[in-house]
């Protein structure tokens, strides 16, 4: 049944008003042979489609993007984006930004409202930045007020002690951090608010490419702390955008 189908059925009232509703959330979707777009995806979980550009070329990438545009959807985000996949979005789609750090391409028509609560983004070491810039510029993507606490980890504590106000105010912390994974764990018994740890697959051969951290993370002995996947920014920042949309947008 498409979009018409239900809409007739709607017109001579053999559908309700909130079955149709329910019906339409799910639908439409175009195959475009290399990929299956979800336009409302937004309409069930707050955020459109996301383009993994990891293993697509430039061309499907942008091909993608250009097909949302004709379609509504008005902000796109694209995931480990190469500059080559920017530069093809761009032509697409001119108000596209490329976040090098991050490797995300964004594309904002209309901007989401802005939440309340403020995201704070932290990291052990200047290393593990790309994954905290995926984090970071997701969120901010998606109407959060991001704060960034960069290079606090364990080996220097007192880089952290003393930036306790941005903890405080903050309603949601990511914290990325490799090598033995510790500074969630730090974090989490210095807050009481949900402690987001991304493990990332920075450090030397023992980290194992991060599951060192993985496991370190996993296993913290401090509340209140959940962990995504190794060096998973973007499903970081998307979790905690889902946390802090709860307390509401901003007036106005």
């Amino acid at each position: 049944m498409d979009i018409e189908d239900i809409l007739t059925r709607v017109r001579s009232g053999e559908m309700g008003v909130a079955e149709a509703a329910g019906r339409i959330r799910y639908k439409p979707m175009e195959d475009i042979g290399y990929a299956v777009i979800d336009y409302h995806r937004e309409l069930r979980n707050g955020c459109p489609e996301v383009i993994y550009c990891a293993s697509k070329t430039a061309e499907q990438a942008a091909g993608i993007a250009l097909n949302m545009r004709a379609n509504g959807v008005e902000n796109i985000l694209a995931t480990r984006a190469s500059r080559e996949v920017y530069e093809a979005i761009g032509a697409a789609c001119p108000e596209a930004v490329y976040h090098e750090t991050a490797r995300l391409v964004t594309v904002e028509t209309r901007p989401y409202p802005k939440n309340r609560g403020r995201i704070l983004v932290a990291t052990g070491g200047t290393s593990d930045m790309p994954v905290a810039e995926e984090a970071a510029v997701t969120a901010g993507f998606l109407g959060n007020h991001v704060d960034r606490l960069y290079d606090v980890g364990v080996a220097g504590l007192h880089r952290l002690l003393m930036r306790l106000e941005l903890l405080k105010r903050a309603q949601v912390i990511i914290v990325a951090a490799g090598m033995e994974g510790a500074l969630a764990s730090v974090v989490g018994g210095l807050t009481d608010k949900p402690v987001i740890a991304v493990p990332t697959s920075v450090g030397y051969g023992a980290s194992l490419g991060g599951l060192a951290a993985l496991m370190a993370m996993l296993n913290s002995c401090a509340s209140g702390v959940g962990v995504v996947n190794i060096d998973n920014g973007f499903g970081a920042g998307f979790l905690a955008h889902t946390i802090n949309r709860l307390g509401g947008y901003e007036a106005g």
